[in-house]
């Protein structure tokens, strides 16, 4: 008997991965079009801004790519003080507060998974800024796979749980990813995103 082809086997769990990806996404975004489109005109309507806002990331073996979200910041947000947001920053909008709690504002990025900048399940895209802030090694571990529309830390700071550090569980994903775990990570994200919306 051979011994298992271990390349063969990543391969194949890739293109699984892959597949996966493409069939939710594309699902996905017909049975949500309509919510995250009304979302957008609200956004437009409420003070005459764009709907959508891209921001460069750094994808899968560091490559960048524009990521999609519906604008929750008022139009001159980044001349007031960049991306980066603290509780009850007054730049966010009525409107943008809800949108991400229920994590709308994030569907746009099904268009990046299905273009295959991200996938359903990883490590969230970090902006080229953050990368100083790592480690080289561990930058260039958590840019071995693709980043996320979700991913086990986000599921463990939205539960509310005192969890390790973000990049330890981004690591330890890498590290120990599967199938099975991104599914898990799928059903543990839907439900948190339902009990937030019922609030």
């Amino acid at each position: 008997m051979s011994p298992p082809n271990f390349s063969d086997a990543a391969a194949a769990q890739a293109a699984a991965r892959r597949g996966l990806d493409i069939a939710v996404a594309a699902t996905a975004l017909l049975v949500t079009l309509p919510l995250w489109g009304g979302a957008a005109l609200a956004v437009r309507l409420q003070d005459g801004g764009p709907a959508f806002f891209r921001q460069e990331r750094v994808g899968l073996h560091g490559r960048r790519f524009r990521m999609w979200k519906i604008r929750t910041m008022v139009p001159d947000a980044e001349r007031r003080g960049g991306w980066q947001t603290a509780a009850g920053d007054p730049r966010i909008t009525p409107l943008g507060r809800w949108l991400r709690r229920t994590s709308i504002d994030e569907l746009p990025q099904l268009i990046n998974v299905l273009a295959g900048d991200m996938s359903l399940v990883g490590p969230r895209p970090d902006t080229p800024a953050q990368q100083a802030g790592y480690d080289p090694e561990d930058w260039a571990l958590r840019c071995s796979v693709r980043p996320g529309l979700t991913g086990p830390a986000q599921v463990a700071s939205k539960s509310g749980a005192a969890p390790p550090s973000r990049l330890e569980i981004d690591l330890d994903y890498v590290r120990n990813r599967s199938l099975r775990r991104d599914l898990a990570v799928l059903l543990r994200t839907l439900g948190t995103v339902l009990q937030l919306r019922n609030r």
